[in-house]
């Protein structure tokens, strides 16, 4: 008897490592990456949803959270591009606080970054730490 629960608790085990490992390696490429979804085209958000005033340009809106560790290296980086290029913004709002507001915009995970163009609508979105280049890139798009 002990030996078949041993048997099927370790199925069990490689079965949910498998699972896991799979959804790692889907996440992993995916990290960081700007995509264009489908019912964000349409969306627009202003100085008054955002809490804070839109960029000339672009604004670059970052979702983050206390116990994000990604979220100081995306900090960074996004006030660095904010600085490179003239006319935008860089807005940082606190996920657990603006609860409604992520729930809307079916922001799953932090760091999530919108790229907004200069009417707030949005252009781009990065799940994850983005890369430089990325943004740079996404705002491309959105100027």
């Amino acid at each position: 008897m002990r030996a078949a629960g041993k048997r099927r608790r370790d199925s069990w085990c490689a079965a949910v490592l498998a699972v896991a490992g799979r959804t790692g390696c889907r996440t992993g490429r995916t990290n960081g990456r700007t995509k264009v979804r489908g019912r964000d085209v349409e969306r627009r958000l202003g100085a008054t949803e955002l809490g804070a005033e839109l960029g000339e340009r672009a604004t670059l809106v970052q979702f983050s959270s206390a116990f994000c560790r990604p979220c100081g290296a995306t900090r960074r980086t996004l006030a660095q591009v904010a600085d490179m290029v003239d006319g935008v913004a860089h807005v940082e709002i606190d996920a657990e606080e603006r609860l409604s507001l992520v729930r809307e915009l079916d922001i799953l995970r932090t760091p999530t970054v919108l790229v907004l163009d200069a009417g707030g609508r949005i252009v781009r979105r990065a799940s994850g730490q983005p890369r430089k280049a990325d943004v740079i890139a996404a705002l491309g798009e959105a100027v």
